[in-house]
């Protein structure tokens, strides 16, 4: 049986344990100029995980991106086991290529308390399933970057409003993105895995919100764009093969960089994660 897409994310979250606190992460067969940031990130925190009692789910990473990542190679993660507290544990990463770093991340897990509890509400948007998915939504692009946007693909993207490729042709201006996701398909029941899906997918579309702002959008040859830091925090257990809402803005751009923050909704309205990541957003040179 040909495997999914949701099928090779899976394999590409399945990190090889050469030695004590080193792990190698494989990459996808796919012809790219460098490696995916959500990819980086995902596999980084499947490290730390795996070094972490199952009982202490991770309450919030914090990653840079130092170098851009080689896709012709494998990434070699090495796990500093920083602290071993009564309630805490903290792990930092640090994921290498051609004996350079290029990621770091610190991860810290909680052993499981209850405590007060409050949260904003979810927007009201409409539900998933009557939303065209993206490649959809895109096929009139589908020529550009490399038929990027007609390609089969782990998670399931569908925008409440137009993706930037979209809007941009309709010169609309907007500083927030909201989409709704899943894992095309279903996942393992090992919550440490559903963490790091949406860890990888947190990624895809969260600097939209500060192209759209200055009607740029990606792969128009107006914009060039990169993952500088990314931080998460995870406020209770979700699957990521069920639909969840990424609510995301852009408080403010400038210096070349662009800082977007997101929500994340179960699809019964419960915040699940938030989410900040600054970019690299600058024209051409």
């Amino acid at each position: 049986m040909t495997p999914t897409p949701l099928d090779k994310l899976v394999e590409l979250l399945d990190l090889e344990h050469i030695e004590e606190n080193i792990f190698r992460g494989r990459q996808p067969h796919e012809s790219l100029q460098r490696v995916f940031g959500g990819q980086v990130a995902g596999q980084a925190l499947v490290a730390a995980g795996r070094t972490v009692p199952q009982d202490r789910p991770v309450h919030s990473l914090h990653a840079y991106f130092l170098r851009p990542g080689d896709p012709s190679i494998p990434i070699v993660y090495e796990v500093d086991r920083i602290r071993d507290g009564r309630s805490f544990t903290t792990r930092r990463v640090v994921g290498i290529q051609h004996g350079k770093a290029i990621f770091n991340l610190s991860a810290s897990f909680q052993l499981v308390e209850q405590g007060f509890d409050h949260s904003v509400a979810m927007p009201d948007v409409p539900r998933p399933e009557g939303l065209e998915t993206l490649q959809k939504r895109m096929e009139p692009y589908n020529a550009e970057m490399g038929g990027w946007y007609a390609r089969p693909r782990p998670i399931d993207v569908r925008y409440v409003g137009d993706p930037p490729r979209i809007a941009k042709d309709k010169a609309a201006r907007d500083s927030r993105s909201r989409v709704w996701m899943r894992a095309d398909g279903t996942l393992p029941d090992d919550p440490l895995l559903h963490v790091c899906a949406v860890t990888f997918a947190s990624d895809m579309t969260l600097l939209d919100s500060t192209l759209m702002a200055h009607g740029r959008a990606w792969g128009t040859g107006d914009v060039v764009g990169a993952s500088l830091d990314h931080a998460m925090w995870f406020h209770r257990p979700f699957r990521a093969d069920e639909w969840w809402l990424y609510d995301q803005e852009s408080p403010w751009t400038g210096a070349g960089r662009g800082l977007a923050r997101g929500h994340i909704f179960t699809g019964d309205g419960q915040l699940a994660v938030s989410v900040v990541q600054e970019g690299l957003i600058r024209p051409p040179r």
